[in-house]
């Protein structure tokens, strides 16, 4: 039986706008175009694109923290080796031309000649060996993505070999600029790269260079005059206005005091979409494939009990959640992987139906019995920064009170956050937004990497599982070089992970739905939408 809306805008305080769910437009752009952004055959060059953010980024390098916020800035100015079509086809950006071994193990890279950093200094190979070995031993996914690097050799300045000591099939999807971005090793020198003032103020090869940052207020950037592609950018000037109210988002919006926008209200949507000066663009990042889970702490003993894990999942109604939490702009998750990733996907062992009678039977059956005030036990939520998870989270405190468990909403910044998950542990539902990636070595691996326990880094396993045969499967194809092998080991564990339950998927995260005026055109050119690098981008005259 479901929670009717009404009766949850009780149980929530009236948190949620009315409005009826709109319908998800889920289509993956053709990337190296133009997305959903109007085209023309004469892009005007000049003008400034102000793009509003909800979020302040805690730092403007994609390298070590890759915070959908700091991706999006990011690829604006530091580039990757690679970029992507909408088949994943590999692009040129700061590699001309690659080959890979007969045996999958030496990846060779010839790069752009003529490339300098912003600063005026030349871009070498030497930059590609320190940007890949630093994400390899400190990145929140290099221990996975590049756990087979064994070095990186620079035969001459303009070529660079990655070489692995076990295949990596995925390795040429991972290049991308967001992704594993080339910095400057001299900018970060000997010290601790984690400090490095490129962090802050960064310096790079891309189209926009880094003028400054007022906290609280914006991040400018300006137009590369020196970049290495004639005629791009065209726009002179780019800033991100930092606005934490979205109703201000979608006020700007409006009155034309920005240009474009992610992180706009869902609820405000539909009506933005009437606005003539105005276009929405849902489009779905089949790069990232975001998504929100529900993490359970298997450090706590209640929770270590999984019976109790699904309970839970019973009594979420994960419909609801796309309906009135994401307003209709989300789909039902039924595995870690996506099914866009249409080899790997196994949904078989997702079964958790809402269910609030088969939720509070298997309380009753693993001793959880209801006391006198009718509560069985107390829970914390943490929830990942951001208006629509705090929304989840007070559906989940609502929903929870149904089978007699009283829950606690945990608040804070994203530091506080990324803390109480990773570091304190102090939560006992976590929910949080993880991209499932381009490949399950890569986005999935690290949600159930029992290395994340002995070596705590934050987007790796905040549940804490830890089970040996998965380790070991995900292992094995992480190098497993044929395909119809690999799926079949990604199908074993989604299986068994679907009936262990330590993180229940719920809702896709429209993460890349951007508003933006009909002034601006091709917003978009890579797979990755919003982590473009707005080269192509242009504005017409008002």
């Amino acid at each position: 039986m479901s929670i009717d809306r009404r009766t949850f805008l009780q149980l929530s305080a009236g948190l949620f706008a009315s409005g009826a769910a709109v319908p998800l437009a889920a289509r993956a752009q053709a990337a190296g175009a133009a997305g959903a952004s109007a085209t023309s055959a004469t892009p005007v060059s000049g003008g400034t694109l102000t793009y509003a953010v909800q979020q302040e980024p805690p730092g403007l390098v994609s390298l070590l923290d890759t915070n959908t916020v700091i991706r999006n800035i990011s690829a604006k100015i530091s580039e990757g080796l690679l970029r992507y079509d909408a088949q994943f086809r590999a692009q040129p950006l700061l590699a001309v031309r690659w080959s890979v071994s007969g045996d999958g193990l030496r990846y060779t890279f010839a790069l752009r000649p003529d490339v300098r950093w912003h600063d005026g200094r030349p871009f070498t190979s030497n930059d590609v060996r320190f940007s890949v070995l630093t994400q390899k031993r400190l990145g929140p996914r290099g221990r996975i993505t590049l756990a087979n690097v064994s070095g990186v050799e620079t035969p001459d300045a303009l070529t660079a070999v990655i070489v692995l000591d076990k295949p990596t099939p995925y390795l040429l999807k991972a290049l991308a600029s967001a992704e594993l971005p080339i910095v400057p090793q001299h900018r970060y020198g000997d010290g601790d790269p984690t400090t490095s003032p490129n962090v802050l103020a960064p310096i790079g090869t891309g189209p926009f260079v880094f003028d400054k940052w007022v906290r609280g207020s914006h991040v400018s950037l300006k137009r590369n005059p020196d970049y290495w592609r004639h005629g791009a950018p065209h726009l002179d000037q780019l800033v991100y206005r930092i606005t934490p109210d979205q109703g201000a988002i979608s006020a700007a919006l409006e009155t034309g005091e920005v240009d474009a926008a992610t992180n706009v209200a869902l609820a405000d949507l539909p009506r933005l979409a009437t606005l003539p000066h105005l276009r929405v663009d849902d489009s779905y990042d089949a790069y990232l494939n975001n998504a929100a889970f529900l993490e359970f702490n298997l450090d706590n003993p209640l929770l270590a009990n999984a019976d109790v894990r699904r309970a839970i999942a019973h009594a979420v109604d994960r419909e609801f959640l796309r309906a009135h939490v994401f307003y209709g702009r989300s789909q039902v998750v039924n595995s870690p992987v996506p099914p866009v990733l249409a080899d790997y996907y196994d949904d078989s062992t997702f079964a958790y139906p809402h269910d609030v009678a088969k939720a509070n039977a298997l309380l009753d059956a693993a001793g959880h019995a209801r006391g006198a005030d009718g509560q069985r036990f107390a829970v914390k939520i943490n929830y990942l920064t951001g208006s629509d998870f705090r929304r989840s989270a007070d559906y989940l405190r609502a929903t929870l009170s149904r089978v007699g468990i009283k829950a606690t909403i945990l608040d804070g910044d994203l530091p506080t956050y990324l803390r109480r998950a990773y570091t304190a542990r102090d939560f006992d539902l976590n929910i949080n937004g993880l991209g499932r990636l381009y490949d399950p070595s890569v986005g999935v691996q690290r949600i159930y990497w029992g290395d994340g326990v002995a070596h705590p880094l934050i987007w790796i396993n905040a549940s804490h599982y830890q089970n040996p045969q998965v380790d070991t499967l995900f292992r094995t194809a992480a190098v497993e070089q044929d395909n119809a092998r690999r799926a079949a080991i990604f199908k074993q564990i989604q299986q068994i992970v679907g009936r262990d339950l330590p993180v229940f998927p719920l809702v896709t995260v429209p993460s890349a739905v951007q508003v933006y005026n009909r002034r601006v055109h091709n917003l978009n050119n890579s797979i990755d939408l919003t982590a473009g690098d707005l080269s192509d981008a242009w504005i017409a005259p008002a």
